[in-house]
């Protein structure tokens, strides 16, 4: 029997939206039109057409936005989805969506992930059903995202072993993997304070860690053993070789990039 993924598509906002959607005049920036049809909407087609997916939760954005935005319900109408308010930030929202579905093993991605497809999701709950671990975190080589797509600007994660950008795919597959989220929130809370999210992520007061990250001398390896030290929980990642998976649509660029892709998949 195929096992299936509950889901949780992340969708808050920044109180008084984000500078993406003041800039268009948007409710939320998830409702960015891509070649005719909302990011957010994009997301929840491809989840809904994958095999993998059985049921899940929008978390976000607020319940006033949610309400005054008839293209929300239009969206969720007919899918197995249902809205939920958003807790603060997007790791407390994740923890928020994951309890309120308790169901592993559990998807987690973005509303902005236009590009996002239902094979790219079968593949990647497959791949993850196969690692002994507790949550799990795609990469995509930095190599072939710029090969396939040189104008674009992605954050890099630089590894002794290879660059690589994060992909807005996630999966807890234990109980155990909401301890993951629930650390992020509380290095989220110390984001204005950057010593004590040293001291949270375990780099130390001498910042030896941080030093050989920021000089590209550590293994993504090791820096999995590390977070799975300083979680409690065990952490693994996988490599997916699809460079649109790297690609989330928050700025006007990203925008025009994830139409060009999209056209260039009619012809």
């Amino acid at each position: 029997m195929k096992t299936r993924f509950a889901a949780v598509v992340l969708a808050g906002e920044r109180p008084g939206g984000s500078d993406f959607s003041r800039e268009l005049g948007l409710a939320a920036s998830v409702l960015v039109d891509v070649a005719g049809k909302s990011a957010l909407a994009r997301v929840i087609e491809a989840l809904e057409a994958s095999e993998s997916v059985e049921s899940g939760v929008l978390c976000g954005p607020t319940e006033n936005v949610y309400r005054e935005n008839p293209e929300f319900q239009q969206i969720l109408k007919g899918s197995s989805f249902r809205w939920m308010a958003p807790e603060m930030g997007p790791s407390a929202s994740a923890l928020a969506g994951i309890e309120k579905l308790n169901s592993f093993p559990t998807l987690l991605t973005t509303g902005d992930h236009a590009l996002l497809t239902a094979g790219l999701v079968d593949d990647f709950c497959a791949r993850v059903l196969e690692l002994e671990v507790d949550v799990v975190f795609g990469l995509a080589p930095y190599s072939i995202v710029r090969a396939a797509f040189p104008e674009t600007k992605r954050t890099v994660l630089k590894f002794s072993d290879g660059q690589f950008c994060g992909t807005n795919l996630f999966a807890i597959l234990r109980p155990e993997g909401k301890a993951a989220p629930a650390f992020w929130s509380r290095v989220e809370a110390d984001r204005k304070r950057p010593w004590r999210m040293v001291r949270r992520m375990g780099l130390g007061t001498g910042l030896g860690m941080l030093f050989r990250y920021l000089t590209g001398r550590l293994t993504l390896d090791s820096v999995l053993d590390s977070l799975s030290r300083v979680m409690g929980c065990r952490v693994g990642c996988i490599l997916i070789d699809q460079p649109r998976v790297a690609v989330d649509v928050d700025s006007l660029a990203d925008r025009d990039l994830a139409e060009k892709i999209l056209l260039n998949d009619r012809l």
